[in-house]
């Protein structure tokens, strides 16, 4: 079980993110998004923003259906998201190995490739 914490803990620990100060969690990678808080919009009400859910920057849409088809019981999608590579995932339903590996992917393709290197060699 995670919660936003831990998506601070593992999304800082990238090289070259910045957090944006907003009402939950933002992080950005060479000016681009990897993993915030789910700004929900429900008609007729202000929108809320959820720190139990993160949105999750995955590349393609393939991507994105593998894992919604994949584990529903993770991640989900809304209509404001159509045609975008982004998912929703329940953060109180993912353990913390799958989510450091969901966060390090999406750092590893917002980053531009002179970034990426730093943490290829931070693994190594």
């Amino acid at each position: 079980m995670a919660d936003a914490d831990d998506v601070r803990l593992l999304a800082l620990a990238l090289p070259h993110v910045v957090e944006i100060d907003s009402d939950g969690f933002d992080f950005r990678v060479g000016d681009k998004g990897f993993v915030w808080s789910y700004p929900e919009r429900l008609p007729g009400r202000p929108r809320v923003i959820r720190t139990d859910i993160a949105v999750l920057y995955v590349g393609d849409e393939a991507e994105k259906q593998a894992l919604l088809l994949g584990e529903p019981e993770l991640f989900f999608t809304t209509p404001g998201y159509d045609g975008l590579p982004l998912v929703m995932l329940r953060l109180a339903r993912v353990d913390a190995g799958r989510l450091k590996e969901l966060i390090i992917d999406a750092w590893r393709m917002r980053a531009p490739a002179v970034l990426a290197t730093d943490l290829d060699a931070d693994v190594d």
